[in-house]
């Protein structure tokens, strides 16, 4: 890895400052999150030696073995991103062992996730996934029941909602991208605009390998980067 992914890395940060500034905004609001999926730890360990320090994870459990492996090796500020569907039954293994859960899919996750969080006394930050173009092979919340539901979990004392993240359709060219990363920005503006207590919309989790550059320009606080760091692996 070494040199190869050092300047994979700095490709990466420099396509993120670019389309930043082409919308005229300040390249450090957007959170670059490693996509370590399937990366062993000898690489995820040269990946934080290079300066990554936000690692998304689609398991719970290969998450947690990466944790307990980079331990007290790692420094301080690396945070763990579980950016996958969260099952029912992994809910208390997850519950504070990640700064931020990406993908809170339904309503029955979000009160499951409050109550195993006030068990540990605790508060979970974590995203609402929407699916933005209503696919049927993917998870999320419908566009239109996005203020409902975030009105729901306002009333959750066990989680904070910090914003929404979105997969949008396979696309050709990462253009196609662009409507529905702009759709999940104005969404976002017009749950804020309800100002539900305890509901904040400061992230926008949209944006891969493939199109991060039109997310970031679309308005992207995190942007999920696996195979332009690590290349291709297996699913």
């Amino acid at each position: 890895m070494g040199d190869d992914f050092k300047s994979r890395l700095d490709a990466v940060r420099a396509r993120i400052e670019r389309a930043a500034r082409r919308a005229g905004r300040d390249p450090s609001s957007v959170t670059l999150v490693a996509v370590s999926k399937s990366v062993p730890v000898e690489r995820l360990r040269e990946a934080i030696t290079n300066g990554c320090r936000v690692f998304g994870e689609n398991r719970v459990q290969e998450a947690l073995a990466k944790m307990e492996e980079v331990g007290g090796r790692a420094p301080a500020e690396i945070e763990w991103h579980l950016i996958g569907p969260l099952q029912t039954n992994k809910i208390k293994a997850a519950v504070g062992r990640f700064a931020l859960l990406h993908a809170v899919d339904r309503l029955e996750v979000a009160e499951r996730l409050d109550r195993a969080a006030r068990e540990r006394g605790i508060t979970q930050e974590v995203l609402l996934e929407v699916n933005v173009a209503g696919e049927k092979t993917k998870h999320g919340f419908s566009p239109d029941e996005v203020v409902r539901v975030a009105e729901q979990m306002g009333a959750l004392p066990g989680i904070r909602v910090l914003g929404l993240m979105a997969v949008p359709p396979a696309a050709g060219v990462p253009e196609e991208a662009r409507l529905h990363f702009r759709r999940l920005r104005i969404l976002a503006a017009e749950v804020q605009a309800q100002k539900i207590p305890h509901i904040m919309m400061r992230e926008l989790s949209m944006g891969m390998s493939g199109d991060f550059e039109v997310a970031v320009e679309e308005g992207a606080t995190l942007v999920r980067i696996g195979t332009a760091l690590f290349g291709e692996r297996e699913a």
